[in-house]
């Protein structure tokens, strides 16, 4: 339904643009995209589409208020020099609120992966201006924490043997972190974007038995694939 009413938005957009330009053509009207700080919309509209599409996330809310505080500066509404000096205390204050009150949305979601990360024996996959490709072909796998700082980390579990749920807490800073899930387990994703996401291709397995894997990601200037 959301991504129905993002579609509907971003084409009622193109077709007002193509409007305008008709009626500019045989001066119906004057219609100029090229208005003061018409650049912003870049930074407001994949925002806007981005909460309307997965809800409310950091990273969406912080370039929204970036987007619009720069356009009503370009507006000569509020002082430029004001915002640069304004943007990065609130882009730090923002990204800390996020890591403090992160457990308190989707609560289900956070006592589960609580409960399987207290299970103990979770290896640790870190790729910090580095790359990791760890394997885990015809092995158990119960877990991991996978952080890639500046670097790359390539986590394959297509041949993997899970047979209970699990959960993989990804971290991606300045970094990505690829996971490769097998096709007879479900995916679980919960993620905390900051100018970062995380992107699922993950096909849902039809066996209602299967276990589920819950990937716990924080993206800050990166991303989390999943496949």
């Amino acid at each position: 339904m959301r991504s129905k009413i993002t579609n509907f938005i971003l084409g009622f957009i193109f077709i007002i643009i193509g409007v305008g330009l008709v009626g500019n053509a045989y001066g119906w009207w004057y219609f100029n995209i090229f208005f003061d700080g018409w650049w912003t919309l870049f930074i407001i509209i994949p925002c806007a589409l981005s909460i309307i599409r997965h809800g409310f996330n950091v990273g969406s809310i912080i370039g929204l208020g970036i987007g619009v505080v720069f356009l009503l500066s370009a507006q000569d509404i509020f002082d430029f020099d004001n915002v640069w000096k304004l943007v990065l205390p609130a882009i730090f204050v923002a990204i800390g609120l996020s890591i403090i009150f992160k457990g308190s949305f989707n609560r289900q979601f956070y006592s589960e992966v609580k409960i399987l990360s207290e299970k103990g024996g979770m290896p640790e996959i870190n790729a910090i201006f580095s790359g990791q490709t760890p394997n885990f072909n015809n092995m158990p796998f119960n877990g991991c924490n996978a952080n890639a700082i500046f670097g790359g980390v390539e986590l394959n579990l297509r041949n993997a043997i899970i047979s209970e749920d699990c959960v993989i807490n990804a971290s991606a800073i300045f970094g990505g972190v690829d996971i490769y899930l097998p096709y007879n387990v479900n995916a679980k994703i919960n993620c905390t974007p900051i100018f970062g996401g995380v992107d699922s291709k993950a096909v849902p397995c039809t066996d209602p038995n299967a276990p589920t894997v819950y990937i716990n990601a924080t993206c800050i200037f990166g991303g989390v694939d999943v496949k």
